[in-house]
C-alpha cells in the first residue's frame, strides 16, 4: 500500500509531512506504517518503515533524525546525523538533507518552517511539554538560527481532539495554576471531568510566540483507526500495545 502523507500548503514549499498508518510494513495492533522503535514490535519491520519514510523525504535513514521524547521543553540543534538518540521533545536546523521527526500517538506533532530564513523545525507537544513551553521554546530556538518569528509557520498535525480528552480535576488544576485564562480550553464532561482542548491550547501558544502562521491539520487521532495509532484508544480497547506515527520537515 501505497504512503499516506498529509501536508500543508502553509509550509510549502519546505518538504513535510504528516504519516498516517497507511503504507506500512508492521502487522497486528501495529498494522502499517508503525516508526517508533519504543513499541514491542519487530526491530526489523519498524527499519523498514522508518526507511520507507526517509525515502518519501529524500533523504538516508541516518539523516532521519528523532529524539528520545520525555515530554520536557529541551531542543536540539541539528548539525550532523545523531548516532544516539538525546532525550528532547523538539529539534531544529538550518542545515540541508536533514528531516527532523518527531513520534506521536495523540500528541501534537508540529512542524514549523521559515523559508525566507532556511530554518525549520519540529516538536512533540503532548500536555505537559505544551505547558512547560516546548513550542515557545522550539521558535526561540529557530529564531537563534536566523528565523523570523513572522515569517514561521507552524502547523499542528493529527492529534487527539477535544472531544476524545477526557481528564480529572487535578489535570484543571494544573493548567489553572499556571495561568488562570487557561480554564477557557476546558469544557464540562461527565460528573468531575472535564475535555480538554489540546490544539487549541497549542494553537495559543504557538500565536503568543509570535509565529506568522499556526494552524491543525483537524485530524483526530482518537476518533479515525483506520488512519492513526492512538494511544487513549488503545488503553480504553485494552490492547497490548500501540504504533507511534511519524512527522517530518526537511530542507
Amino acid at each position: 500500500m501505497t504512503l499516506e502523507i498529509l501536508t500543508s500548503n502553509s509550509l510549502a514549499p519546505i518538504r513535510h509531512g504528516f504519516f498516517t498508518r497507511r503504507g506500512g510494513a508492521s502487522s497486528g495492533v501495529f498494522a502499517g506504517l508503525n516508526c517508533g522503535h519504543g513499541s514491542s514490535d519487530q526491530t526489523d519491520i519498524v527499519r523498514i518503515n522508518r526507511d520507507r519514510v526517509a525515502q518519501a523525504m529524500g533523504v538516508n535513514q541516518d539523516h532521519l533524525v528523532g529524539v528520545h521524547q520525555i515530554h520536557s521543553a529541551t531542543v536540539i540543534n541539528v548539525t550532523e546525523p545523531l548516532t544516539e538518540k538525546p532525550q528532547a521533545d523538539a529539534l531544529v536546523t538550518n542545515k540541508p538533507g536533514f528531516a527532523l521527526s518527531v513520534l506521536s500517538a495523540d500528541c501534537q506533532p508540529v512542524l514549523f518552517a521559515d523559508p525566507t530564513a532556511g530554518v525549520i523545525g519540529a516538536a512533540h507537544a503532548g500536555w505537559r511539554g505544551a505547558l512547560d513551553g516546548v513550542l515557545d521554546a522550539t521558535v526561540e530556538a529557530m529564531e537563534q538560527l536566523g528565523a523570523t518569528r513572522d515569517n514561521i509557520s507552524a502547523v499542528i498535525g493529527p492529534c487527539i481532539s477535544q472531544a476524545a480528552y477526557e481528564v480529572g480535576p487535578e489535570f484543571f488544576e494544573d493548567f489553572i495554576a499556571m495561568e488562570r485564562g487557561f480554564d477557557r480550553f476546558f469544557i464540562q464532561g461527565n460528573g468531575d471531568r472535564m475535555l480538554f482542548d489540546l490544539p487549541g491550547f497549542g494553537l495559543a501558544r504557538l500565536r503568543a510566540a509570535g509565529v506568522g502562521n499556526a494552524e491543525w491539520t483537524r485530524h483526530c487521532t482518537y476518533a479515525d483507526p483506520d488512519r492513526f495509532y492512538s494511544y487513549r484508544r488503545t488503553t480504553h480497547a485494552k490492547e497490548a500495545d500501540y504504533g507511534r506515527l511519524i512527522s517530518a520537515i526537511t530542507l
